[in-house]
């Protein structure tokens, strides 16, 4: 079986910190190149990297299965959209457009292709967040929290909002079970129309949910408390794991062997995404065939 061949569409800080790391070990897959608008930026870290620098998107879709995107947001429709067309699988970091109708169009169009559109929320693939959902019975109340020390702007509430924020709104709904009913919830602004502070409530089936971040709490923390039936659980940034029940306390940190990347999730999101891509590739459709969404 030939190798997946793998794209990486903006070389910026989270293709550096966590894809080109794990994309770079090769094992069933090839990374074939990156694309980035800015050239001359982007050719070192390919020179490093041992790939190409591919100089037009249309020319790295051509010789790729799949690509991973981690361009702006305000670019994702378009480079999507590009590499959809041209009949590529594609992965793209949160959120999926700047609109929902855009989402809408990008999801109709990978159907309509008959390709695999996945959106990055690696927080699913976190081997303790897992393991925490698995283990919970009849949640009454689970708490999602993340904080900045401080990381007030520059950017407008709504950017923080789809960057950031909605991480933990995700992860949360996630881990209480599926879609989640808006109950309530207060966002802070300063002057300048920067987030402050979040605060929102949901109703999943019989569990209640609430998700909090502030921007400027001077401590850098993320963790998760689950009041359920016969256990409450503590969960501290993705690496520390306390279980409180009749039977007494556990306490369980990450294997000390374990990198940063597989408790974040990236790792598993990244084994997984291979998986369905090799299930799922078989050959291009041709240019000029008409495509309809099926039903």
């Amino acid at each position: 079986m030939t190798k997946l061949r793998i794209g990486v569409v903006g070389l910026g800080g989270i293709a550096q910190k966590a894809y080109l790391p794990i994309l770079s070990h090769a094992a069933d897959w090839q990374l074939v190149g990156g694309f980035s608008p800015n050239r001359q930026k982007a050719q070192p870290l390919c020179d490093s990297y041992r790939m190409a620098c591919f100089a037009r998107l249309d020319e790295l879709a051509q010789q790729c299965d799949a690509v991973f995107v981690h361009s702006s947001t305000a670019s994702h429709f378009s480079v999507v959209k590009s590499l959809l067309e041209q009949g590529v699988h594609v992965y793209v970091d949160k959120p999926l457009a700047e609109t929902l109708e855009q989402g809408e169009q990008l999801l109709e169009l990978a159907q309509a292709r008959g390709r695999a559109l996945m959106v990055g929320f690696n927080r699913r693939f976190a081997p303790l967040y897992g393991q925490l959902q698995q283990q919970m019975r009849q949640p009454a109340s689970l708490r999602m929290e993340k904080h900045r020390a401080d990381s007030v702007g520059p950017n407008l509430l709504r950017f923080t909002l789809l960057d950031d924020y909605l991480h933990v709104v995700d992860t949360a709904l996630w881990l209480a079970g599926g879609d989640g009913r808006l109950l309530g919830g207060r966002l802070s602004v300063n002057d300048a129309g920067e987030m402050l502070y979040a605060e929102h409530h949901f109703r999943c089936g019989e569990t209640l949910v609430t998700t909090s971040m502030h921007r400027q709490a001077g401590s850098q923390r993320e963790s998760v408390q689950a009041v359920t039936r016969g256990a409450l659980y503590q969960l501290d940034d993705m690496r520390r794991w306390r279980r409180e029940d009749r039977d007494g306390v556990l306490e369980q940190p990450a294997p000390g062997w374990q990198t940063t990347l597989a408790q974040r999730g990236f790792e598993g999101r990244c084994a997984t995404l291979f998986n369905r891509w090799r299930i799922r590739r078989r050959r291009r459709p041709a240019a000029n065939r008409r495509f309809t969404p099926s039903g």
